[in-house]
């Protein structure tokens, strides 16, 4: 029961805190509309499930201690946010979207931003690693941690739908479509802040 709820816990906290993967979600929902969002969520929560099954398989325990592997990782991933970052910020547009598509963006494609910029979060790494390394047991069974995964991808998924559902309400995403130009900015120099912020605290010591 104890570990349930660190599971649960865990998984809130690293739903609501903002994130890449918040950014993300906004702008597809503000920018594409429900649809869009709804489908970059499930591209997060596949992503989560990569994560799951790579330190339920034991690889997750060779990047904890390789810190050359995961400080790799880091950068790929910094490398990613950078280069959404940018190419938001430079397709920032002023013109509203037709009947709320995204214009150039299939649900697929919005699956991919989701997924791509997930799988590559270090952050989504170490959540992973720190249900399945430190919060489960040796004692602890497969189908239990495969659950405790469900519940991790699950979460987010439904934590993201509820943002998506928000600020697609019509009153909520005229006011931020207003600023579309803005906005559609904004995101794209969040992202890459974020980049540049793990590139930097990409180091020696271990994850």
């Amino acid at each position: 029961m104890l570990e349930l709820l660190t599971v649960i816990s865990l998984t809130v906290v690293v739903a609501i805190v903002p994130g890449p993967d918040f950014a993300v979600v906004l702008r597809n929902a503000l920018i594409g509309g429900r649809l869009a969002g709804i489908m970059t969520a499930l591209g997060i929560a596949l992503a989560l499930g990569v994560h799951v099954t790579y330190a339920l398989a034991g690889i997750g325990l060779i990047v904890s201690q390789s810190i050359l592997l995961f400080n790799a990782l880091k950068l790929i991933g910094a490398a990613y946010l950078v280069f959404l970052g940018v190419t938001m910020y430079r397709t920032a547009s002023k013109e509203m979207p037709a009947d709320g598509a995204l214009s150039g963006m299939s649900p697929f494609r919005a699956l991919r931003w989701g997924f791509f910029t997930n799988v590559t979060n270090p952050k989504a790494t170490m959540f992973a690693l720190s249900v399945f390394l430190q919060v489960t047991s040796p004692e602890t069974p497969l189908w239990t941690q495969i659950g405790y995964g469900v519940i991790m991808a699950g979460g987010v998924f439904l934590w993201f739908v509820l943002v998506t559902v928000f600020f697609t309400l019509p009153a909520v995403r005229l006011k931020f479509m207003r600023a579309k130009l803005w906005m559609e900015r904004s995101f794209g120099i969040l992202l890459t802040l974020f980049g540049i912020g793990i590139a930097v605290s990409t180091n020696s010591s271990r994850p």
